[in-house]
């Protein structure tokens, strides 16, 4: 057989939901597109999906081509917040902004939503989604996170409070409980809920909302306040809401 007549032969598989992870912009010594690794790994490994990286840049981006082409999109926590601009409402953590990302998120969220592909949020993720359904954020209270130049990055995930589920909402169901401990790592919180969405969680202390579903063209909108991601072999109920992706990617019945 000649070398150019070869073809390799390649064992064939199903093909895996591919669902759109956006980046962020990282300039601490030079600008780069980053997603933090604890985001990919369940998604790969829970929901069974393969992973894209959406460079959080505007002009590098066709949003129609990508809405397309993905089966649904994550919307990550981020170490920037969103310029108060987007939402008209007095500023709360201004210091670090990714308007970039903030434009890329808003933009390709709801070319998502209006093909009807199922669209997750996680912390920064949920304030997005909530802006983008017309709600606004407020600054969130202390209570909410851990502050200091010398916490260490495992601890500000140990920071937690309780939320309340609510009964027979699409979290409550996937998680199998109606009270939770979460982790609290945010500046910015819901102010006044977008329109259509439907509060899914409200924290026990102070009633802020911490979970919210919709589901206005088809496809299921599910965003979380905590960081599911974090600890999710050794915690039921990260597993639980990769799981939940999984299960809307794949068509599945609890979504």
């Amino acid at each position: 057989m000649s070398r150019a007549s070869f073809v390799p032969r390649i064992p064939s598989a199903p093909l895996k939901p591919l669902i759109g992870v956006l980046c962020c912009n990282e300039t601490a010594d030079r600008p780069i597109q980053a997603v933090a690794s604890r985001f990919i790994e369940p998604l790969a490994l829970v929901s069974d999906a393969t992973v894209l990286l959406v460079p959080a840049l505007p002009d590098a981006n066709d949003i129609g081509q990508l809405a397309e082409r993905l089966d649904g999109l994550l919307l990550t926590g981020s170490r920037s917040n969103i310029a108060a601009a987007r939402y008209g409402a007095p500023p709360c953590g201004q210091d670090r902004l990714d308007e970039r990302r903030d434009e890329v998120a808003l933009a390709l969220s709801a070319r998502m939503i209006e093909r009807g592909r199922p669209v997750f949020g996680i912390c920064r993720g949920l304030q997005e989604l909530n802006v983008l359904f017309g709600g606004t954020l407020c600054c969130a209270p202390d209570s909410h996170q851990r502050a200091g130049p010398d916490t260490s990055y495992e601890a500000w995930f140990d920071h937690e409070h309780e939320v309340d589920l609510a009964p027979g909402g699409m979290l409550a169901t996937a998680l199998g409980d109606t009270r939770l401990r979460v982790n609290s790592v945010h500046e910015q919180g819901v102010d006044r809920l977008g329109a259509d969405l439907v509060a899914e969680a409200i924290s026990t202390d102070d009633g802020l909302v911490e979970a919210f579903t919709a589901r206005p063209c088809g496809g299921p909108v599910v965003a979380v306040q905590w960081h599911p991601e974090w600890d999710y072999r050794r915690r039921p109920a990260g597993n639980a809401f990769f799981k939940l992706i999984g299960d809307a990617l794949h068509g599945g019945p609890a979504v």
